[in-house]
């Protein structure tokens, strides 16, 4: 590959700098069907919370579908002032110990997936990544009141093993982290990632809980230190605003109660989506059953729903900032 048919700008020396070698990858792309702002939120959070320094900048203008996502500007009196436009790069960063990492984060692009990951993979390569940890929120019918479960998977099975036994077999949307997975997994590179299940009818907001979730998850796998206190902080503040808003509904009220039910008797059977950890041995379910099962709570959720749409207050969860 040439230089002129790559995405990617590195900074002087980063491929001959011996300390940006043999490092853990995480990636944490945002994108608009990431559940929770789980990946988006966790990178802000490292990059906030860590000292880094950006060593390879990928073209966000060849990446990006500015009609599909449009970047925010703020309007202020009577002029346009803090574009705010998507970015994507990798770091080198330093957990709470000085340990090093890399961390490729910003948007997800909308184009060029396939130009894109072959450029990660040549990247992961050159510097001779140990293993690529990906971190994302997906919706399911889960809630929240309960401990949120996480979805392991990629070619690390020392890293995912024990803590998901739901193991369906779906066809689903891609994603470029999904993508990435199996290209560096095809290119001999260790992968691991952590699915965050987030609360259905809380996928739309920004929750803490699921990025301090997947940073626990990141820092078994990867031995970092990371910055969870204001994470930890904040998810119990949200935690509370979502149980009073939801007091405040029967319906909702009602809603949740039902997961719980389902929550509680998968894990009284050993499967469902429920840490292992908390799971007894149990029979697994077929995959008919477990497409059924999933089908009936999805269902019975969106019932849900439209009844607390039309008889009661709207929405659960805060909008964050």
């Amino acid at each position: 590959m040439t230089q002129e048919d790559r995405l990617y700008i590195a900074h002087a020396g980063a491929f001959e700098n011996n300390r940006l070698r043999g490092l853990p990858l995480v990636i944490a792309l945002s994108h608009p069907q990431d559940a929770g702002g789980t990946a988006g939120h966790l990178g802000e959070v490292l990059l906030r919370e860590l000292e880094n320094v950006p060593v390879i900048e990928f073209d966000a203008d060849r990446l990006h579908d500015y009609r599909s996502r449009k970047p925010r500007i703020t309007f202020k009196k009577d002029h346009y002032t803090n574009p705010v436009l998507p970015e994507l790069k990798l770091y080198a960063v330093e957990d709470r110990l000085g340990k090093p990492f890399l961390l490729l984060t910003g948007a997800e692009p909308d184009l060029l997936w396939q130009r894109f990951t072959a450029d990660v993979v040549d990247i992961a390569q050159r510097l001779e990544v140990s293993v690529a940890l990906t971190v994302t929120g997906f919706p399911m019918p889960v809630p929240h009141t309960r401990p949120i479960p996480v979805t392991a998977h990629g070619s690390r099975k020392d890293l995912t093993v024990g803590i998901s036994s739901f193991q369906p077999e779906a066809l689903v949307p891609g994603s470029v982290s999904s993508l990435l997975e199996v290209r560096l997994t095809e290119a001999g590179i260790g992968t691991a990632g952590f699915a965050v299940n987030v609360p259905q009818y809380l996928s739309e907001s920004e929750l803490p809980q699921t990025a301090l979730v997947a940073m626990e998850h990141l820092s078994l796998a990867a031995k970092l230190s990371l910055p969870s206190d204001r994470l930890r902080e904040l998810s119990e503040n949200v935690q509370l605003q979502i149980d009073e808003q939801a007091s405040a509904s029967p319906e909702i009220q009602m809603m949740i109660q039902r997961l719980e039910e389902s929550y509680d008797a998968n894990a009284a059977q050993g499967f469902g989506s429920l840490p292992l950890s908390q799971r007894a041995a149990g029979k697994v379910p077929s995959r008919d059953e477990i497409g059924d099962e999933v089908e009936a709570f999805l269902a019975q959720l969106d019932h849900r729903t439209r009844e607390a749409d039309e008889d009661g207050p709207r929405g659960l969860g805060p909008s964050l900032s």
